[in-house]
């Protein structure tokens, strides 16, 4: 297939150079979707139909064998031999059971070792005296789910279970939302999500655009190679800083500001700043063309600027429409003097300078990185605008220590940023994507939200996360109520609580922290056969840390060394003098260096096959109060695929034993 579009001629086809240029584009984008990828197999699973399709019948042809795998391949003469996973034929590979086989008689699921098929399993579904179909997992599902984690994630095509995939081809109308515990999927599902909707929606989608947002870097990097292992190229990733980068940040909020400025309720007060820019008129607009004067009394013009006001559109268009409102009330005069005027009159009197200045000084330009520095700067201007809304406390809360005298001297923080953002969509809308997946939402606060919302005022969002897993001061404390941020109050909320990579031992202990952390929420329960590994030790000092590691490299695949911030450069001098080599956060795993150090704040999302947790009280100690350090710990603790290796020496969080 690959060589088929390397080897076409469009000298002949194209009109100009322009044209030649976007189609040479689109063949090279093409190609690169269709590269092999090492070790990813084509194909995954067979499904065998029993009959052909019919008006009650599932599509497919009697006798016919369907492959089912990440992309659809065809043959020289165009004939399908593998079906893309997505497509509606291989739903059943997925959701078919022996209480309802969907017309399937047999499917296949295929094993791989480094690319080459090494097993094969069926379940005959229509035949009750099969003993497969009474097997409570699949042998290699449960081998697929175990396989050691070296590099990236990768995708989970070949594992989606009913309840996932049916998350994964719900409808691109509406926006979902998925509460789930430690590796019960949430982020495969978005990311699945995402690649079933380009498939059903490609072209929609292709003009919207849509939008992965992750927390942090590195875990952007961890997920990067798996929509373009299903062949998606065009989605872009970032996160909510990206999105709202108008300014540099590079300064840094305490909790207590941090949490005013991320209140939904700073919306009202920019929205009042905004707002108050607009001062009513006081004098005529007096507009000359030629011999005559015409006369837009100040009346009029508070009737304009009201009715603009009333109509709740944005700042800055309802300035351009201020002018062309003044316009056509002198048009109006003209037209009973007996004069008229067509459209270019009544463009030429919008640009009169009379009119321009009445606008300049009616309704002045706002620059949003300015009026945000205004409020954060100039107390009786926030309290002018936050009466009634924020307390005293709360002002001087946010209230800059030394003021910045520009925009550009400004240590901004990253909630101002956001506030930035807010107050630009005040003055301008911001584009709209087709479809927005939000990961790890817990963390995000009411602005953020908004901002995010902003993002897909007109799409749909994917919206994934863990409220037990929330690990800022402003943490969601329910989905209806982020929800209702985002703009999405309608969204679906599902729940996702079966795990499927943390072993049932490390997953039982980590679960003995959410009573204080999540009440009421549902515990994960790991569905996989092999309990894993699980100890927790008192140790001396870093040097038993160092031997813990050594100890968990023994085994295949990657792990973790997750610590509190305050102890990484401690643990990274006691690796260096041991000889140990180890990665950050992000950086990929190879056969030769398999231990990552990781900040317990950059946690989050990341996965190993081992996993040494340093101190866990330290890790709780870490965080500005209790709950949240508690919630920090549970990330830490729910990182590990294969086994988890506690190491303390101080003595254990209260809530562990």
């Amino acid at each position: 297939m690959r060589e088929d579009v390397e080897s076409l001629d469009i000298s002949d086809v194209t009109a100009n150079w322009v044209n030649a240029q976007i189609l040479e584009r689109q063949i090279g984008e093409r190609i690169k979707a269709l590269a092999d990828l090492s070790e990813t197999p084509l194909f995954f699973g067979r499904l065998d139909y029993l009959h052909a399709p019919g008006a009650d019948r599932a599509e497919g042809a009697e006798g016919e064998k369907f492959y089912i795998g990440r992309r659809h391949v065809h043959d020289g003469d165009g004939d399908p031999m593998v079906i893309d996973w997505r497509a509606p034929v291989s739903q059943p590979f997925y959701r078919a059971s022996k209480k309802d086989p969907m017309d399937v008689g047999l499917r296949r699921r295929f094993g791989y070792t480094r690319g080459d098929i090494t097993a094969y399993e069926d379940e005959h579904l229509s035949d009750p005296q099969d003993p497969s179909v009474a097997a409570a997992t699949s042998k290699l599902l449960q081998q697929e789910i175990e396989r050691p984690r070296v590099g990236p994630m990768r995708d989970i095509v070949a594992t989606i279970q009913p309840e996932q995939d049916e998350i994964v081809r719900s409808g691109l109308g509406g926006t979902v939302c998925v509460q789930g515990g430690p590796g019960t999927g949430k982020t495969a599902v978005g990311l699945h999500r995402v690649a079933y909707l380009l498939y059903a929606h490609r072209e929609r989608l292709a003009r919207t655009g849509t939008l992965v947002i992750g927390p942090n870097k590195s875990f952007l990097h961890y997920i990067e190679q798996v929509l373009p292992a299903l062949g998606e190229l065009t989605v872009r990733q970032g996160t909510v800083d990206d999105l709202v980068a108008h300014v540099e940040v590079r300064g840094e909020d305490d909790a207590a500001a941090a949490l005013v400025k991320g209140d939904a309720r700073m919306a009202r007060v920019l929205r009042r700043a905004v707002y108050a820019q607009v001062r009513m008129p006081s004098e005529p607009v007096v507009v000359v063309r030629g011999s005559r004067r015409w006369r837009v009394a100040a009346y009029e013009l508070e009737e304009m600027v009201r009715e603009l006001l009333g109509r709740d559109i944005r700042y800055g268009a309802a300035r351009e429409a201020l002018p062309q409102r003044i316009a056509h009330a002198v048009l109006v005069q003209m037209e009973r003097s007996g004069e008229a005027p067509d459209d270019r009159v009544q463009d030429a009197v919008a640009r009169n300078s009379a009119v321009k200045a009445a606008v300049k000084e009616v309704w002045p330009v706002v620059d949003p990185a300015k009026l945000v520095l205004r409020l954060l700067t100039d107390a009786e201007f926030l309290a002018e605008h936050a009466e009634g809304v924020l307390s005293e406390q709360e002002q001087k809360t946010i209230l800059a220590v030394k003021p910045a005298r520009s925009v550009k001297a400004a240590r901004w923080s990253a909630a101002d940023a956001v506030l930035i953002d807010e107050a630009r969509d005040l003055v301008e809308r911001t584009h709209s994507l087709g479809h927005v997946v939000l990961d790890e939402a817990q963390d995000l606060s009411p602005m953020q939200y908004r901002a995010v919302g902003r993002r897909c005022t007109t799409g749909s969002a994917t919206v994934l996360g863990d409220l037990a897993q929330g690990t800022t001061p402003w943490a969601t404390r329910s989905w209806e109520e982020a929800l209702g941020h985002l703009g999405k109050a309608d969204a679906v909320v599902e729940e996702l609580t079966a795990g499927f990579r943390v072993p049932t031992d490390v997953i039982v202990y980590a679960s003995r922290l959410l009573p204080h952390i999540a009440p009421g929420l549902t515990p994960v329960a790991s569905v996989r056969e092999n309990p894993g590994f699980f100890d927790v030790r008192e140790v001396a000092d870093t040097a038993d840390v160092v031997a813990a590691c050594e100890e968990l490299l023994r085994n295949e695949g990657s792990t973790g060394l997750i610590a509190a911030d305050a102890r990484i450069p401690a643990l990274a001098e006691a690796l260096a003098a041991a000889g140990v080599p180890w990665l950050a956060p992000g950086e990929e795993t190879t056969a030769e260096t398999r231990l990552t150090l990781v900040p317990a704040s950059l946690a989050k999302g990341l996965e190993y096959d081992y996993v040494v947790l340093d101190e866990p009280q330290a890790v709780v100690d870490g965080e500005p109060d209790e709950r949240t350090g508690l919630r920090r710990l549970y990330v830490a603790l729910t990182r590990a695929v294969s086994g988890l290796l506690v190491t303390h020496t101080a003595p254990l969080p209260r809530q562990l034993t």
